[in-house]
């Protein structure tokens, strides 16, 4: 038995009921999902309080915020993925499609439930280098053994969901030096040193 009050038996039953199933989204999805993320964030803040998830459980949103700021850290260039709101993000996503719960659900489990095969702690009691050594085993698909495969399906996915949550976000378009979506007083035209740049002239 381990401290964290879960055998080896235990664990491998988690594991092996985790299902191999993505979780997916459209891109009206997504942005639905951050436009009431940042509302939620903002609302919060106005009250002095911290946002309250409506679907993880206390330990499933701490774990998500562990996971998701090791995929999108803070840089010189921008705050990380938990600055951009992406935990409240996937939150909404997940009250605004019941039919992805279950995926995201048992894909923290079975993180959960695979660290603790690994070093006896789940992954938020693991060390840094422990969390990482674990995501080294799930992170590259072509790389990864067989019997790790959920492990695979769910982390990908939650990847690539963490990229869809910073990048609809407003922390995420300034990252990106986005210009979409600005209102142009006065269209000039291409500017001369883009189509130069082109290698065309302006017609």
């Amino acid at each position: 038995m381990s401290d964290t009050g879960m055998t080896r038996r235990e664990a491998l039953a988690a594991l092996a009921a985790a299902p191999l199933v993505a979780l997916t989204w459209t891109s009206v999805e997504a942005e639905q999902a951050s436009l009431r993320a940042a509302a939620a964030r903002k609302a919060a803040a106005a009250a002095g309080e911290a946002y309250q998830p409506q679907f993880f459980t206390a330990h499933e949103w701490e774990t998500v915020r562990v996971l998701v700021d090791m995929i999108i850290p803070a840089d010189e260039r921008s705050g990380s993925a938990t600055d951009a709101g992406v935990p409240e993000f996937m939150d909404f996503i997940m009250i605004d499609m019941p039919e992805r719960q279950e995926a995201m659900r048992k894909g923290l489990a079975w993180l959960d439930a695979h660290c603790r095969l690994r070093h006896g702690k789940d992954f938020l009691s693991a060390s840094d280098a422990e969390r990482r050594a674990v995501l080294d085993e799930i992170a590259w698909p072509r790389r990864a053994r067989p019997e790790v495969a959920e492990g695979v399906a769910f982390f990908n996915s939650f990847r690539d969901l963490t990229a869809t949550g910073f990048f609809t976000s407003k922390m995420g378009m300034e990252d990106l030096r986005y210009m979409g979506n600005t209102y142009v007083a006065e269209w000039t035209g291409c500017p001369p040193e883009a189509l130069a740049k082109l290698g065309v002239g302006e017609t």
